[in-house]
């Protein structure tokens, strides 16, 4: 299993989606309390999820995309860390980062969100990170900025929760 550690980020590694992953990955994407701070809100079926596993080339390149796995340093996986809408002509992506309810405020959350942003700096050259966060998360901009991401531009009735619209900051790193 590779991972791709940074000397900085001790508390996490990230690594690539394993078949025995499935079942989390499956909780993770039908939470349906998640879908009011990301951009899906659909359910996925476990066939859709086991195919994506089964057919991801792991070259962002090609699927557009990186899905990589956060574990702690006992090897519990604790979250996902995403690079998605991945744009090589203007050498930018989207950040996604979900940590289990059962491991959030330890670290694990700054721990991978330095990591991608290392990975995406070194590895993959990327120019810029970016990430939309409801304005009133708090918890998330709190985050973001600690890994060097400013508030970028308020975007009104951005995100909806099934109720009612809320605005987003769309957050960038620049490097």
């Amino acid at each position: 299993m590779n991972s791709l550690t940074s000397h900085l980020s001790p508390l996490t590694s990230l690594r690539a989606i394993e078949p025995e992953d499935l079942d989390l990955l499956y909780r993770i994407e039908n939470d349906t309390a998640l879908w009011a701070v990301g951009t899906s809100n659909v359910p996925y079926s476990r066939y859709l999820l086991h195919d994506y596993v089964a057919h991801a080339t792991a070259d962002i390149y090609t699927d557009r995309q990186a899905r990589l796995m956060v574990d702690n340093a006992e090897g519990q996986t604790v979250g996902i860390a995403d690079l998605v809408s991945f744009d090589p002509s203007n050498r930018r992506a989207e950040v996604g980062l979900i940590i289990l309810n059962e491991y959030r405020h330890q670290g694990y959350a700054t721990s991978a969100l330095q990591q991608l942003c290392d990975y995406a700096r070194r590895v993959l050259h990327l120019h810029q990170l970016y990430a939309y966060v409801d304005v009133h998360n708090e918890a998330s901009l709190a985050l973001f900025r600690k890994a060097g991401f400013t508030a970028a531009v308020r975007m009104p009735d951005w995100l909806c929760d099934g109720d009612s619209y809320h605005d987003a900051w769309l957050v960038q790193r620049l490097f």
